[in-house]
């Protein structure tokens, strides 16, 4: 990989990774608009990292006191605490990855196998969970935060998310339609969202990073690093803004952008 091939698919994996538009669907789709070949899926779970390190580093707070709160839930056998109660829900919104991840995982390095094919899949799920995000964004009574999730509610997006390994569909995108769904708020939604990406992002870079470091083949790290790292700053931009503004401005830009961009896929494959 050259230097602006790396530039360019981590800016884009920084910027779409926390927004409802799906970051593998363009990871794949951006090397074909400009002419490289596929990246590999270590350079895609690098810039995962960055991003990972981006949200980790911005609910640093939030992640201290559920942390705290959690260790104090298990002494009391309570979840009287806000914090807690929000981290256990995110660990058991986690549960459904790790028992369907490996699965779909598979899935998803069969598709990559097809171009063509990826990209039909990537269009129709783009669209698909397009409207899908808009149906629950106008449905949705949003009156509750993320602190008042139960644990069926937990699983259910934790469901959602699973399927999210299939490219296009948006791991964002799902867990926040979902959250809608579930009469959250949108930045109840967005912010629970983002929290849940830590646990699912880390167990897919541990993966990932023990099956590279045991490999005999080359690892480029320096691109990797690189990659981490530009991913980083610009996840880190997005999730400021993306919570800023997400309350006034609804889902509606990201169903259209998601609208367009899938017919365009579909005419770039099919004619």
């Amino acid at each position: 990989m050259d230097v602006v091939q790396i530039v360019l698919l981590a800016v884009v994996q920084g910027f779409t990774e926390f927004l409802p538009i799906s970051s593998s669907a363009h990871l794949i789709v951006t090397p074909t608009v400009f002419g490289y070949a596929l990246q590999s899926l270590a350079f895609d779970v690098a810039v995962h990292v960055g991003t990972l390190a981006a949200v980790m580093l911005y609910f640093r707070q939030e992640l201290t006191s559920m942390a705290v709160a959690i260790g104090g839930s298990i002494r009391r056998r309570s979840l009287a605490d806000p914090s807690a109660r929000l981290g256990w829900m995110v660990l058991i919104a986690t549960l459904p990855i790790l028992v369907l991840g490996l699965p779909l995982k598979s899935l998803l390095e069969f598709l990559r196998e097809d171009g063509q094919l990826v990209e039909l899949v990537i269009a129709s799920t783009t669209l698909g969970f397009g409207l899908l995000l808009w149906l629950a964004d106008a449905v949705g009574k949003r009156k509750r935060d993320e602190y008042r999730l139960g644990w069926g509610s937990a699983l259910l997006i934790g469901l959602f998310q699973a399927i999210a390994i299939i490219p296009g569909t948006s791991r964002s995108g799902i867990t926040m339609t979902a959250g809608l769904l579930l009469g959250l708020t949108r930045q109840a939604a967005s912010r629970f969202s983002f929290l849940l990406s830590i646990p699912t992002i880390l167990i897919a870079g541990l993966l990932q990073t023990k099956e590279l470091v045991e490999s005999p083949d080359p690892v480029a790290w320096g691109q990797l690093w690189l990659g981490a790292a530009l991913s980083f700053i610009v996840a880190y931009l997005t999730i400021h803004f993306f919570l800023r503004f997400i309350e006034r401005v609804s889902m509606l830009p990201f169903v259209l952008y998601r609208l367009v961009l899938g017919l365009l896929i579909y005419w770039i494959v099919l004619f």
